[in-house]
């Protein structure tokens, strides 16, 4: 039987009985975290243990922790980071071995908790109007430095046993709106966006997992990337990307419709499973009946994509960490 074609969140701190029957019968490839699901160490390896024990098997578990504003595991008790644009800045001439380091380390922490995916690397690119939702959370301007700094924090996590999410496919750098909460549209032609936008992306296309832009390629399709069967086609076909493709959050304002209607679309233009969460259980459990299971294909890339995780390879963190801070020239 193939897992269910969705990736799902909790609402607290432990699984309510209503969530463990749920995910038993929905069976979902994987899970998210967000900070409502972060209290303690301890607590959140037994909510980890608690998913994994619902559907019966050794499911990925991701969380975005890309550092900055975007951080699920906070200080005092995980490590604070600089926003990725911040970092890159500061790191200078040695940003390549410094990423490294940062998700060396950011792989340490996650997967101290039994966390075993992580949402980056993102490789959007800084242009005049990127928005500031997005813009210090990019790498830079340059899709060849970009591309390689997101291999650099890529081989990070997966020396440290973490599943890197490479986002947002293909592109969401060119545009001026948050899809929190508005559809943006890039106009720029197919051959501009090729050797920009979609540079960093074609550089990482044997990434396992990949998520999706909610935003219009006007050059492409009139409809977002994540609905659109042309963009996911230039995706798998141009870009080259054949790893597991999972949608951003389809509750996100960007797309229009019922969630039924936008999990049903989502796996006909060709995304592997439907990221649904912060949504109430019964929203969450009409989008997992919506998407099923996983076509054939999409079972496979996920296969390829839990076949991609290793055992840790041995750091010492305190080495790791001064290692980091004579680089920056300071704190972590």
């Amino acid at each position: 039987m193939n897992f269910g074609a969705t990736i799902l969140d909790a609402d607290g701190l432990t699984l309510s009985i209503d969530e463990k029957a749920f995910f038993r019968e929905a069976d979902p490839f994987g899970f998210i975290l967000f900070a409502r699901n972060i209290d303690t160490p301890d607590q959140v390896y037994g909510l980890c243990c608690e998913m994994r024990d619902a559907v019966g098997r050794d499911a990925p578990i991701t969380i975005d922790q890309e550092g900055g504003r975007v951080q699920r595991l906070r200080g005092p008790t995980w490590t604070e980071h600089l926003p990725p644009l911040d970092f890159v800045q500061r790191a200078g001439d040695n940003a390549e071995r410094a990423m490294y380091l940062r998700h060396r380390h950011i792989a340490y922490e996650l997967k101290a908790l039994s966390i075993d995916s992580n949402c980056a690397p993102m490789v959007d690119i800084i242009v005049k109007q990127t928005h500031d939702f997005l813009r210090n959370r990019c790498y830079g301007t340059s899709p060849a430095d970009i591309a390689l700094l997101g291999r650099a924090a890529a081989n990070g996590m997966l020396d440290g046993g973490v599943l890197p999410v490479l986002k947002h496919i293909p592109g969401h750098g060119r545009t001026d709106l948050d899809s929190h909460y508005d559809l943006p549209r890039v106009d720029v032609s197919l051959d501009t966006l090729r050797e920009t936008d979609f540079a960093p992306f074609r550089a990482l296309n044997d990434l396992p997992m990949g998520m999706t832009a909610h935003v219009v390629y006007e050059a492409v399709d009139e409809v977002p990337a994540t609905l659109s069967r042309d963009t996911m086609t230039l995706i798998r076909d141009e870009i080259g990307f054949d790893g597991l493709i999972m949608t951003d959050d389809i509750g996100m304002k960007a797309l229009r419709g019922t969630v039924d209607q936008i999990a049903r679309r989502s796996l006909e233009a060709g995304c592997d499973v439907i990221l649904h969460c912060n949504a109430p259980l019964a929203s969450r459990i009409t989008s997992a009946n919506a998407a099923g299971p996983m076509s054939d294909t999409a079972q496979r890339r996920a296969e390829a994509a839990l076949a991609a995780r290793r055992t840790p390879d041995d750091i010492d963190i305190v080495d790791l960490n001064a290692e980091l801070e004579a680089l920056l020239g300071g704190d972590v």
